[in-house]
């Protein structure tokens, strides 16, 4: 592409998280996996675009304000069931967040557009009937862009999971970089190590698999088999809503910076430096932080995450 500022296409989910307050009562916060890595992207100031199905409801409302609030340019298809998804939240005594979903995903196609980075996770790879789309276009944007993908594994609404597994693979393998936790691999693959399998997907296309571990931090594999390890940041958790959706969305703007992205992208990725990586993931990390520290899917603006990571410097020293 020639365009100066790279563009971002987004494919997923758009939801309302139902989280309740300190008063034990619900809230509706905007959130969805693919979304709240579409506003991380839009808030560090980037061109994205998300495909997504929102219902013309106060719900879907709610959502489209939230995500164009942050300069995301929102795609939206009516759902069938004419209601915008919903997941009602529950947070345990450290703030890890469980779902329970009221949720449809009958995405009918993704538009046709150029861009530089591609990115699909959670619920919209994997869910029926919308997740055959998803891939669809995964597969079309494989070798135009770098495709960026993190499982984010629902086993609630994937009982089938041996289909969830091989869809899962299917996308490693057409991706340029995989985001994942290490929570998904273990439902994925129980009897694995994590970090075993990020090294094997590795070697089946992406140009780096980081496995996210929480407060314990990161591990980066490379395709030759180098593991790079990130530290925890240290945080006084409000909730992890959306931490991890950060993560992915600070991941693809640190890579954009180092000119990643693209036909070339996989190719540059490869190119990069032990240290570019290290760099790449700490940032991340730093930038998930940033949405811990408080409640719901909140991630930083660029402001923001240059004060962290300017404080992250300072305690480093």
């Amino acid at each position: 592409m020639t365009d100066a500022q790279p563009r971002v296409l987004v494919v997923g989910e758009a939801l309302v998280d139902v989280v309740p307050d300190r008063d034990g009562n619900p809230q509706d916060l905007p959130g969805g996996s693919p979304a709240n890595v579409a506003i991380t992207l839009g808030r560090l100031g980037h061109d994205v675009h998300l495909v997504t199905v929102l219902g013309d409801d106060a719900r879907g409302r709610l959502v489209r304000s939230w995500l164009e609030a942050s300069r995301v340019t929102v795609l939206a298809q009516q759902p069938g069931s004419g209601r915008t998804s919903s997941a009602a939240v529950t947070l345990d005594e450290s703030g890890a967040a469980t779902y329970d979903f009221d949720l449809a995903w009958d995405l009918g196609e993704v538009p046709r557009q150029d861009c530089d980075v591609f990115h699909v996770g959670s619920i919209a790879t994997v869910l029926a009937p919308g997740a055959d789309v998803v891939l669809e276009a995964v597969r079309s944007h494989h070798g135009r862009a770098l495709v960026s993908l993190d499982p984010n594994a629902r086993p609630a609404l994937t009982p089938d999971h041996p289909a969830a597994v091989a869809r899962v693979e299917e996308l490693v393998g057409l991706s340029g970089v995989v985001k994942v936790s290490d929570e998904d691999l273990e439902w994925l693959f129980p009897d694995v190590d994590p970090v075993a399998t990020a090294t094997r997907w590795a070697t089946r296309g992406p140009g780096l698999v980081v496995v996210t571990r929480g407060g314990d931090g990161a591990v980066a594999v490379r395709p030759d088999g180098t593991t790079l390890e990130v530290p925890g940041v240290p945080v006084v958790v409000a909730d992890t809503v959306g931490a991890g959706d950060t993560f992915s969305g600070v991941l693809i703007d640190t890579l954009l910076a180092l000119g990643v992205s693209g036909p070339g992208g996989a190719d540059a990725l490869r190119a990069l430096s032990d240290r570019d990586v290290l760099d790449v993931v700490t940032t991340a990390a730093i930038g998930a932080a940033v949405t811990v520290s408080r409640p719901g899917a909140d991630p930083p603006d660029r402001a923001e995450l240059t004060a962290a990571l300017g404080g992250a410097g300072a305690r480093e020293g």
